[in-house]
């Protein structure tokens, strides 16, 4: 069978103001009232050119251990606090990145490093247990304390796993198993990372499969929208409907070779792709697909899962009647692992397995974090701080139109695209420079992902120094 695969916001007004006066920046940007965040920074403080010279030392130590090569810089973690990363080098950056989208509450947040100090929680950190065969006796507690507490709608069976990859990686066999088949297709500029079968669904830095076998798998369009959504209705809808068709058009064409379509993966947001985006609607017609033929229908919530677009699961804005199929998560979610119906469990014992199935520290961090995101509300957070960050962006689009365009987003998960891929490159490296660290993804688009303490004042700040890093951008 054939297995498709569719890509897919402290300070209160005076000191903020002053600070930008007296380092001066262009306040182009409204400020926030003060928030009351006891671990966080006041705002980014230079000292070196990044990578500072300590920094290219010790990328000199490890590239003589192994290759070095995509490290940026190395971090003071011990220094890090809330929405700020702090480098060897005492560089203190505004990070919207957050380890590639994966800081869900911050740097060293109190309620974490309390969690960790509890006597109570010592054995948990320190022996990790092989869960498929000998997991610890409040294994399933803590799992309904964590992961079913906030599992997708009809999803109440989990299986936990290390990271993303590996997350996806047992989903599709999951599938497989479940449709008795044994290919997959592939949707165009999905990611999911380094597993062989992630791979061949991949479409992000060609590098990662450059020498690399990967399995022959069709691909079909991810929506390519225009901008602003509001001018190009009618083109955005007909280009929905022709990636919609060809979706289906690749199912019937793999059914008459003999070849089965067994399941449909999706990303609410193409990430690595471009952070490219479809309507909610189109995401139903697709589900639809799926009932009509048969197909599993998986949702990749490894980026988007955890509260950054506004809501705990991206898919959750889908209104969707019948809940997906499989859900998969990591990153924001500490641990990894993947959600899915009573149909798709597997048949027998070691079907789905490897040594660690996940670790239950990571499921007892989760369980604080949404203790943290519950008190403090921090989904309606996602959503103020990202419609800030968004204004924002726009605002800079309308006046940097040769830099900027295609501002978008959902909740804090935003984006952009520039020229092209050289621009791209040089305006994170200045931003770097400048104190906040930023993320690309596609060809030329730069993306945001910060974490869910991001508040306005941080989205007011971020715009205001990148405002002149764009006026004198050349």
């Amino acid at each position: 069978s054939a297995f498709l695969r569719i890509g897919y916001l402290f300070w209160g007004e005076f000191v903020i103001s002053l600070f930008l006066f007296l380092t001066g920046h262009r306040l182009i940007s409204q400020t926030a009232a003060k928030i009351d965040v006891d671990f966080d920074y006041d705002g980014p403080l230079m000292k070196t050119e990044v990578p500072g010279p300590r920094s290219r030392e010790l990328m000199k130590q490890l590239n003589g251990i192994q290759n070095a090569e995509a490290v940026h810089f190395f971090c003071n973690y011990q220094e890090s606090r809330g929405n700020y990363l702090v480098d060897v080098d005492g560089n203190r950056m505004l990070d919207l990145y957050s380890q590639i989208s994966s800081i869900p509450i911050g740097y060293s947040h109190p309620s974490l490093i309390k969690l960790l100090q509890q006597p109570q929680n010592l054995s948990t950190f320190i022996n990790r247990p092989a869960l498929g065969i000998l997991p610890p006796g409040n294994f399933a507690e803590k799992l309904k304390e964590s992961l079913l507490l906030v599992a997708p709608k009809g999803l109440q069976q989990v299986i936990t796993m290390s990271c993303g990859s590996c997350s996806n990686e047992n989903a599709f066999k999951a599938i497989f198993m479940w449709y008795r088949f044994s290919d997959i297709s592939s949707f165009v500029l999905i990611f999911v990372f380094l597993g062989l079968g992630c791979l061949a669904t991949t479409h992000s830095k060609a590098i990662h499969k450059l020498d690399i076998p990967s399995f022959d798998w069709p691909i079909a369009p991810f929506p390519r929208l225009k901008y602003p959504l509001e001018e190009f209705v009618k083109e955005n809808q007909q280009e929905e409907a022709h990636c919609l068709e060809e979706v289906e058009d690749l199912i019937v064409k793999y059914r008459k070779k003999k070849k089965i379509v067994a399941g449909i993966v999706i990303e609410p947001i193409q990430s690595e792709g471009g952070d490219n985006h479809a309507s909610d609607d189109f995401f139903r017609k697709l589900r639809d697909i799926t009932r009509k033929h048969g197909c599993a229908f998986l949702v990749d919530e490894v980026q988007t899962g955890g509260g950054c677009t506004g809501k705990f699961w991206a898919h959750e804005h889908w209104g969707l009647d019948d809940p997906a199929d499989v859900v998969t998560f990591s990153k924001k979610m500490m641990t990894g692992g993947f959600f899915h119906k009573e149909e798709f469990r597997p048949d027998g014992p070691y079907r789905i397995f490897n040594t660690w199935l996940g670790d239950p520290a990571k499921n007892l961090m989760l369980a604080e974090v949404i203790n943290v995101i519950k008190r403090e509300d921090l989904l309606n957070n996602a959503t103020n701080a990202g419609k800030a960050l968004l204004a924002g962006l726009l605002d800079l689009q309308a006046r940097y139109p040769h830099l900027i365009s295609r501002a978008r987003g959902r909740g804090t998960f935003c984006s952009f695209d520039t020229p092209n891929d050289t621009t791209r490159n040089k305006l994170i490296a200045i931003a770097r420079n400048k104190g906040v660290v930023l993320g690309g993804c596609g060809d030329r688009s730069i993306r945001f992902r910060p974490t869910l303490i991001f508040k306005d004042h941080h989205a007011h700040l971020f715009l205001n120094i990148f405002s002149d890093i764009l006026a004198d951008f050349k």
